[in-house]
């Protein structure tokens, strides 16, 4: 048995991601009234730009005779959009995005509908207004924190399982399943920044007589 330090695409994946990500846990609305016009902002979690643009469709089906339907939205890996969805350039969207970021949170869809009442705003308070909206429902929504995690597989001999335990745990990693008969099989996840921890420690430990594989993509939790 010999230690395996490949680096599979998961791993290069690491390099690229945060460790850690905000988030909001779940749907959230409010209202906003400005000179007449009523501003329903939205705001949902959402990871895919599929999954954006279904919301997005059901949102324009349900509110059909809203004024407006804006929105941004802010995916992992510097996936965004926004749109002003027949507003002013600038005055909807963006600031929508603009709020988002000051809450520095990724994996979310902000849609505002806006209901027109016979008073114009003009361009700043126009993007106020959008801003406001967008800012109020965020700072309302409940955050969800979640730190990028990896879970790999290790073969070894069986008298350092207790050892495996200790290391995992100190390094905020679980042994999530294990069974031995000839060899010891174990599964851990472990968060991304202790991974080369881990693999230097248990080689150490094992004088090198290990395996070690990457068994799930890198994930959130």
């Amino acid at each position: 048995m010999s230690n395996n330090f490949a680096v599979h695409d998961s791993e290069r994946i690491f390099m690229t991601l945060p460790e850690q990500i905000t988030t909001v846990k779940q749907f959230r609305e409010s209202i906003f009234k400005e000179k007449g016009s009523e501003f329903i902002a939205q705001v949902y979690p959402a990871e895919k730009t599929e999954e954006c643009e279904k919301i997005l469709s059901t949102v324009k089906k349900k509110y059909l005779d809203a004024t407006h339907h804006c929105y941004a939205y802010k995916l992992l890996v510097d996936v965004n959009k926004f749109s002003d969805d027949g507003e002013p350039s600038g005055t909807a969207g963006k600031r929508i995005l603009n709020a988002i970021e000051h809450f520095h949170l990724v994996n979310l869809l902000v849609v505002i509908i806006r209901y027109f009442g016979g008073t114009k705003l003009g361009v700043g308070p126009l993007g106020k207004a959008y801003y406001s909206s967008a800012f109020n429902v965020l700072d309302k929504s409940e955050k969800n924190n979640r730190s990028l995690l990896q879970k790999i597989q290790i073969k070894t001999s069986p008298s350092f399982i207790s050892n495996i335990y200790r290391i995992t745990s100190n390094l905020n990693g679980k042994v999530e399943t294990s069974s031995f008969a000839d060899e010891l099989n174990c599964e851990i996840v472990i968060p991304a920044r202790n991974m080369d921890l881990l693999k230097n420690d248990i080689k150490e430990l094992t004088s090198g007589n290990f395996e070690l594989k990457t068994v799930s993509e890198p994930f959130y939790f």
